[in-house]
C-alpha cells in the first residue's frame, strides 16, 4: 500500500466516524420522549411562532429521509441550527466557548506529554522508578476534580499564587492545565518506560552498544523512538478525554469554555446545543486520531515500507 493510500484510508475512516456520530445525535434527537418540537424548544419560550419557525427550520414537515439529509447538509456547511432558549445561532453559542476549551487541552495535553517524557528517561533507576511508580498510581487513581481542588487549597487559597477562578492570563491557566495533565502523565510514563524497556532489549540497542555508545545515546537516539508508537496511540485517545475532563474542571476553576456551556444546555434541556457540542467533539476526536495514525508514519520508517 502506498503512503498515499495510507492516508486516503485513514481519511476515509475518520469521515464515516464523524458522519456516524452525527446520525446518532440526531435520531437521539428524534427518539426523545415527547414531540421534537418539544425537545428542541426544551425550556425555552414555547409559542406558536416560535414552533413554526422549528418546523420550517428542521423541516419536520417533510419526509423523514429528506429530513435527515438537510440535517447532514447543513451540519456539513457548519449550520448546526438555533438555540430556541438563547435566541442565538448554536454556531455562535458554541464557537464563543470552543477556544477556552482547547487552550485548556492543548495547555493541559503539552504538559502531560513533556512530563511523561522527562519522568520515563530520567527514572531509569530501581529507586526512581519505585518512587515514580507509586506517584503515578496515585495520580491515575485520583478524580481530576479531587487533584484541582487540592491544588485551589495549596496554591490558591494558601499561598495565593494563583488567582481563584476565571481566565485572565497565563497564571489562570497554570492550575487547570496542571490539574488536567498530571493522570494523563502518569499514564503515559507508564507506557513509555515498558516501552524503552523492551526496546532497550531489543538487538538494535544490543548492536548500538556494542558500537561503543553510552547508554543515554542509545536510549535517546534509538529506543525512545520504537517507544513512541504505543504513546502516540495512547496521545489522541487521551485528548478526546481531556475535553472531556475539561467539562468538570471548567466548572471547579470557574473558567468559560465549553464544559459551562454543555451543564446549561443539558440543565435546561438545550438539545440544539447539546448535539452541537456532540458533533463537535466526535469531529475533535476523528481529527486528532487520524492524526495519531498518520504520525506512525513519521515515527516509524518500516509502516511506510510495508
Amino acid at each position: 500500500m502506498s503512503l498515499a493510500a495510507a492516508v486516503l484510508r485513514r481519511l476515509v475512516t475518520g469521515l464515516v466516524v464523524l458522519w456516524a456520530a452525527a446520525t446518532a445525535g440526531y435520531l437521539a434527537l428524534l427518539a426523545a420522549p415527547g414531540d421534537t418540537v418539544d425537545s428542541i424548544v426544551g425550556d425555552g419560550a414555547d409559542t406558536p411562532l416560535i414552533r413554526a419557525q422549528i418546523v420550517a427550520e428542521w423541516g419536520l414537515d417533510r419526509p423523514a429521509v429528506v429530513q435527515y439529509v438537510d440535517y447532514l447538509w447543513r451540519a456539513t456547511h457548519g449550520d448546526l441550527g438555533r438555540s430556541y432558549l438563547l435566541q442565538r445561532p448554536v454556531r455562535d453559542v458554541v464557537g464563543e466557548q470552543l477556544w477556552p476549551t482547547l487552550k485548556l487541552a492543548l495547555a493541559a495535553a503539552l504538559l502531560g506529554v513533556v512530563l511523561s517524557l522527562l519522568l520515563a528517561i530520567s527514572t531509569r533507576r530501581p529507586w526512581a522508578r519505585r518512587v515514580s511508580s507509586t506517584a503515578e498510581l496515585v495520580l491515575v487513581s485520583t478524580p481530576p476534580f479531587l487533584i484541582g481542588i487540592i491544588l485551589l487549597s495549596v496554591f490558591s487559597f494558601r499561598l495565593g499564587l494563583f488567582p481563584v477562578a476565571g481566565d485572565r492570563g497565563f497564571a489562570a491557566l497554570v492550575l487547570p492545565a496542571v490539574t488536567l495533565a498530571l493522570p494523563i502523565a502518569g499514564i503515559l510514563t507508564q507506557v513509555l518506560r515498558d516501552g524503552l524497556d523492551r526496546a532497550l532489549d531489543e538487538p538494535f540497542a544490543v548492536t548500538a552498544r556494542s558500537r561503543g555508545l553510552r547508554e543515554s545515546a542509545v536510549l535517546l537516539r534509538h529506543a525512545l523512538r520504537h517507544a513512541l508508537l504505543p504513546a502516540v496511540t495512547l496521545t489522541g485517545w487521551l485528548f478526546g478525554i481531556l475535553l472531556g475532563g475539561a467539562v468538570i474542571i471548567e466548572s471547579v476553576f470557574g473558567r468559560p469554555g465549553l464544559g459551562q456551556v454543555t451543564l446549561a444546555a443539558v440543565t435546561s434541556k438545550d438539545m440544539p446545543v447539546v448535539l452541537a457540542v456532540v458533533v463537535l467533539s466526535a469531529a475533535v476526536y476523528v481529527v486528532l486520531n487520524t492524526a495519531a495514525d498518520l504520525a506512525y508514519l513519521i515515527v516509524d520508517p518500516r509502516l511506510r515500507r510495508s
